[in-house]
């Protein structure tokens, strides 16, 4: 891939929240997969767990416990990035976050680049839904719920854009 589709793939990723009914494949989600656990993490720790939820029962509970997922009905994928604090560096265990964090954007960018849409939907750090996505899926006490990532085949289309502001930024020092 050329250094400018890679650009291009960057200002192109929007929230996707409409989706048509056309299934996400097995390949796809392997592939959005290995994008996420591409990406960098501390002293390469990787402390990552993936929930890939198919099942609409399951994506009807996620929707109907978090305000603001919603699309998670519609959306025929829901990928929940799941952190475990004690495979991160004893002394910096809110590494995970980060960690994380990075392996969500990559999951974004490469649905992006497979012509997918996705939006992700926050869950730490607020208690209440870490809780219910730990109750809804069955994760462990000793692991934690990032966001949700709903993906499909887009129904809307957003243009790329860059949101670039010069007024953030400083050159050298604040």
């Amino acid at each position: 891939m050329s250094p400018q589709l890679t650009v291009d793939n960057l200002f192109a990723r929007r929230s996707i929240r409409q989706y048509t009914d056309e299934a996400v494949s097995d390949e796809e989600i392997r592939v959005l997969l290995e994008a996420a656990m591409a990406a960098p993490s501390a002293g390469n720790r990787k402390p990552w767990h993936f929930v890939v939820v198919t099942d609409a029962q399951l994506r009807e509970q996620i929707a109907a416990s978090h305000p603001h997922a919603g699309m998670v009905r519609q959306a025929p994928v829901c990928i929940v990035p799941c952190g475990q604090p004690s495979l991160s560096f004893e002394d910096r265990s809110d590494f995970w976050i980060q960690d994380l964090s990075a392996a969500t954007e990559n999951i974004l960018l490469a649905a992006t680049a497979l012509g997918l849409g996705s939006v992700w939907c926050g869950v730490h750090p607020v208690q209440e839904r870490v809780r219910e996505a730990r109750e809804i899926l069955g994760i462990p006490e000793d692991v934690i719920a990032l966001c949700y990532i709903a993906i499909g085949h887009p129904a809307e289309e957003k243009e790329p854009r860059t949101q670039y502001d010069e007024e953030r930024v400083r050159r050298d020092r604040w």
